[in-house]
């Protein structure tokens, strides 16, 4: 459904495909919208509902190479499995994984495969089936250690989060939850460490740090790491090398994601809630900052949790959030058991974000 009626009529004057680029894009709709938060430009657009399950939540959607597809955490009665969905309207196609590792760690490989963790082999393991679940599931690395959001590069290698416990011997140990967080960059461990796992075996220390997200290119990782009570975003070389802070303030910037331009990065943040001490920050809105650190603008404004974002090549960027359902949107998607919880919405960006495949 549309919100914010108020600027739809000025929003078909400034439509993106006017806008010479991003930047053009941010003043125009400045301009239009009065709302500015933090000392930055806050955006009020369309923002429509995609999937709303009766009694479920949909989380993390992760949109495939060809940009026709999604993939879904879902969570339902205790239970999670990664689904497909047609990123058009939402619609499910089929179950993909119900593998308890799976739900931080899936993501796709290539337009027919999807990517998790498992230990179906009696340790951990990244494995690889095919979107529509038919077929062989294929071990592609074995892993030692605890690790969590593995990212393949172009050269087979893996870059992955180990989870580092320093007191591991006098920790119980825990069997590890299936359950789907909206703070995925928190974790039991006492650190979180990226390392670069080579196919031979080789283990390259890069830095530390959680949420890691591959440029389009392949050449570049983004990702967050903490300092105190906040968190921020850095960017490297995959080889750890050229390592840049891009932002920096007193807030929880995480869940980065890369434009398939290569240009933008948007991410989850705190950081427009003024009103209270950064520990305590509980508005979480979707920003976006270019790949160079300059033009940090804020792109939701909503009271609830908006994360986990994704930006399509249709030029829409993809989001859970826990925000309100309203009656009209219930019966545009034939709900009739509750609504609560985080579902996946969407909003239109400029045509130079979205960048073509």
């Amino acid at each position: 459904m549309i919100r914010h009626l108020s600027l739809i009529a000025l929003l078909f004057l400034a439509t993106p495909a006017c806008a010479g680029d991003l930047r053009d894009w941010l003043k125009e709709m400045s301009e239009l919208n009065p709302v500015i938060a933090s000392g930055e430009k806050s955006i009020a657009q369309e923002v429509s509902l995609l999937t709303l399950e009766d009694g479920e939540s949909e989380m993390y959607p992760k949109i495939s190479p060809d940009g026709k597809q999604l993939l879904v955490a879902s969570g339902k009665r205790n239970k999670t499995i990664v689904t497909r969905r047609l990123l058009e309207n939402g619609d499910v196609l089929n179950v993909v994984i119900d593998d308890a590792l799976a739900i931080d760690s899936f993501a796709w490989h290539g337009n027919n495969q999807v990517m998790f963790l498992s230990e179906r082999s009696g340790d951990l393991g990244l494995w690889s089936i095919s979107s529509d679940s038919q077929g062989p599931v294929q071990r592609m690395h074995r892993l030692t250690g605890q690790f969590i959001q593995p990212v393949v590069l172009d050269d087979g290698s893996v870059i992955a989060v180990q989870l580092v416990e320093k007191r591991a011997r006098y920790k119980q140990v825990k069997s590890r939850s299936a359950a789907v967080s909206f703070s995925n960059w928190q974790s039991s461990s006492d650190e979180t460490r990226l390392l670069h796992i080579q196919d031979s075996g080789a283990v390259n220390g890069l830095a530390a740090g959680i949420n890691p997200a591959l440029s389009p290119d392949g050449k570049k990782i983004v990702f967050s790491m903490q300092a105190g009570q906040s968190w921020h975003l850095f960017m490297m070389n995959v080889d750890g090398k050229d390592l840049v802070q891009l932002t920096n303030d007193h807030s929880i910037d995480v869940q980065p994601t890369w434009s398939p331009d290569g240009q933008w990065i948007a991410f989850t943040s705190n950081r427009g809630d003024t009103n209270v001490k950064s520990e305590n920050k509980n508005n979480w809105d979707i920003w976006m900052i270019h790949h160079d650190g300059r033009n940090l603008s804020r792109l939701t404004f909503d009271a609830a949790k908006d994360g986990g974002a994704a930006i399509a090549a249709n030029g829409r960027l993809y989001f859970h959030s826990d925000r309100k359902v309203t009656k009209e949107e219930r019966e545009l998607h034939t709900s009739k058991g509750s609504s609560s919880g985080f579902h996946i919405w969407s909003l239109a960006l400029p045509d130079k974000v979205g960048g073509e495949l």
